[in-house]
């Protein structure tokens, strides 16, 4: 009798942990968790503890722990209704799952509207020192290969601005599409649905930006531009934003139709070739080229270099002569970069660059490292796009939204 009623008691103290952890999330596997202890022994054991009584007390423990721990509502202590589940396909649902807040779908169009090129910058500078406390984590971006095209996923939770989620989106030879989702860091809900090329054509600008403001030389007055496509427009209209001083803009490249109408919409003046647009005091190469455009015996000295299209191991836009040349170096995540930037992981293969001289822009905006020494000084930044830049962006165009009742409800 004393072994029957000892081995009761642990099963009875098993079954009414198992109650506890499990109600509160999944009120289905109660009932279930109840059964098993009870089937799993074996038969002979289940024999001696029904004739003990044993099992008899475990179920009426089990049953008055469902009473005490079940939720009530706010009038007359009701209880509330329990969540559909096995064996109650009728109930309703708790009013909690009932009516969630509804998360708002921005189209291009919004964002157009709700984020200009200064505030991206300033949201982009933030981020970085968020990144700099230790608020944000980032998650590296991740390729998947599809038929003729490639999906892409990045992610990164920002506790400080209440936010997580991700930036997903396909290439093809005809085009890309990017979709950023947001979800509140602190409990179970879907915020946003935004439209995310003009995003992350200003997040990427702002990146520059950002790295022009803390690294170019005081006395700069030129931006150079290699590259005149989507994304150089934003490096332009953000880099002017941060730093007032620049007062020409001289771009280069190689479709001359291209090149044409981006100087005239942009003010620019149009380079004859690479070098003219190399020897500026901020360059920037913006490209899909896999080969190098930018020879670091163009670079004029105190230049500040923002290299930002090749981020794939196959690709370059910077020879080594640009590394050697460089005084500082930083890019805007040193674990993304070991996995995508062709500019990084050759040249320090090479041994022309080693990976602890390659910093965070994060470290240089919190004043963790000086970042340029000299006026005389080339420095350089990687940029690579990351999905924090993106929440960080992507919130505040959120809000703004909210605000001005921009947007879609879903």
């Amino acid at each position: 009798m004393v072994v029957f009623e000892s081995r009761g008691e642990a099963v009875e103290r098993a079954v009414a942990v198992e109650t506890r952890a499990r109600f509160q999330v999944e009120p289905p596997l109660v009932e279930r968790a109840r059964q098993r202890a009870a089937c799993e022994l074996a038969e002979d054991e289940r024999v001696a503890l029904v004739g003990a009584g044993v099992l008899d007390r475990v179920r009426d423990a089990a049953d008055q722990e469902d009473r005490d721990l079940a939720p009530v509502g706010p009038k007359h202590g009701s209880p509330l209704p329990v969540e559909r589940g096995e064996g109650n396909a009728d109930a309703p649902l708790h009013p909690a799952y009932t009516s969630p807040p509804v998360p708002l779908l921005l189209r291009e169009a919004d964002v157009e509207a709700l984020l200009p090129p200064a505030d991206a910058v300033a949201a982009v500078e933030a981020c970085f020192d968020r990144l700099a406390r230790g608020v944000v984590e980032n998650r590296p971006r991740s390729r998947l290969e599809l038929e003729e095209g490639l999906l892409h996923v990045m992610a990164a939770a920002d506790l400080e601005l209440g936010v997580a989620g991700l930036k997903s989106y396909t290439g093809f030879a005809t085009g890309a599409r990017f979709l950023v989702t947001l979800f509140a860091a602190d409990r179970p809900e879907l915020l946003a649905l935004i439209e995310a090329d003009r995003l992350g054509q200003r997040r990427t600008g702002g990146a520059s930006a950002v790295a022009a403001r803390h690294l170019a030389r005081p006395s700069a007055a030129s931006l150079g531009v290699i590259g005149c496509g989507w994304q150089a427009e934003a490096q332009v209209e953000c880099i002017r934003a941060a730093v007032p001083g620049i007062d020409t803009v001289v771009a280069y490249c190689r479709d001359a139709a291209r090149r044409r109408d981006f100087c005239d919409r942009f003010g620019a003046e149009e380079a004859e070739w690479y070098r003219d647009a190399a020897e500026q005091d901020v360059v920037v190469t913006v490209t899909n080229s896999r080969d190098p455009v930018l020879r670091g015996e163009w670079l004029r000295p105190g230049a500040l270099v923002c290299a930002v299209g090749a981020n794939r191991l196959q690709a370059r836009e910077l020879d080594n002569a640009v590394l050697e040349r460089a005084a500082f170096v930083c890019c805007d995540s040193r674990e993304q970069a070991r996995i995508e930037a062709g500019d990084l992981v050759e040249p320090v293969e090479r041994g022309v660059l080693d990976w602890l001289e390659v910093h965070e822009l994060a470290e240089v905006v919190a004043g963790e490292v000086p970042g340029r020494a000299q006026d005389d000084d080339i420095v350089l930044f990687k940029s690579l796009g990351i999905a924090a830049e993106d929440l960080a962006v992507g919130k505040l165009v959120l809000d703004r939204a909210r605000e001005r009742g921009l947007g879609t409800e879903l």
